[in-house]
């Protein structure tokens, strides 16, 4: 696991916040199975250190270790597969206040294994909490990209649209990213990389960090976003929430 700075450590002890009862994930959609080197992993590590260090329950998880068909319904196994683990793995996302997909680049896009992570947690976005908006509603989202090719802001768009349509809350600088020499060359957790010491990087890890607790902070104080115009069920029954024309049906 990457240490803090001695300037981050500052950033977490010289402050009032109590962020104990929060919790994070780390989905770490690398293509390489747990026990192998992960770079997007080693650049994951600097918020979920942070997070540690000012006492919020993170587990940090790889996709690409469990079994999870392709589709967008709850239970694949449901739908001509099986197994499907993505029940379990569910239960983990629902259980956390912040959530954070951490992607490679390939051909310019997020990997194979985010973009599978994407479709499953919109299978889940149907649901309603108790007062009836999308189950992801007062929870807080971010990312992490790394590569060897442009693209770190065309991955975090797209991971980050995904977030926010299905429920997520996105807060200001919510992303991080390094990219090393395009083509063959180190990658991020490589020696003489360039990566753990790039302030543009670290900073924006940091950031990105502090945004998540701050907004997963205010959420849960809050008790989630305001449930007023935005309630699946009160619209159906005929609700309008101010629409310019109350005639609408």
């Amino acid at each position: 696991m990457s240490s803090l700075t001695e300037k981050q450590r500052a950033l977490c002890q010289e402050h009032d916040f109590d962020f104990s009862s929060l919790s994070a994930l780390f989905l770490n959609c690398t293509l390489k199975p747990s026990g192998t080197l992960s770079h997007t992993e080693a650049l994951m590590d600097v918020p979920k250190a942070i997070m540690d260090a000012n006492g919020i329950a993170t587990e940090l998880l790889r996709p690409v270790d469990f079994t999870l068909p392709p589709g967008v319904y709850p239970d694949m196994t449901e739908h001509g597969f099986e197994r499907d683990d993505w029940p379990s793995l569910c239960s983990k996302v629902m259980s956390a206040d912040i959530l954070v997909i951490g992607t490679p680049i390939w051909l310019g896009e997020e990997s194979s294994v985010c973009r599978r992570l994407i479709e499953r947690l919109y299978g889940e976005s149907g649901k309603l909490n108790d007062a009836g908006q999308s189950i992801y509603y007062g929870r807080a989202g971010g990312c992490i990209v790394t590569g060897n090719e442009d693209g770190v802001k065309h991955c975090a768009m797209t991971v980050l649209y995904a977030l926010q349509h299905i429920g997520y809350t996105i807060p200001p600088q919510a992303d991080a990213g390094w990219i090393g020499e395009a083509g063959p060359g180190a990658s991020y957790a490589d020696a003489d990389s360039g990566g753990p010491s790039n302030d543009f990087t670290q900073r924006n890890a940091t950031f990105m960090a502090w945004n998540l607790m701050h907004m997963a902070r205010v959420l849960h104080q809050l008790g989630g976003i305001p449930a007023h115009g935005n309630q699946r069920d009160a619209w159906k029954a005929g609700c309008r929430f101010d629409h310019p024309n109350p005639d609408y049906r």
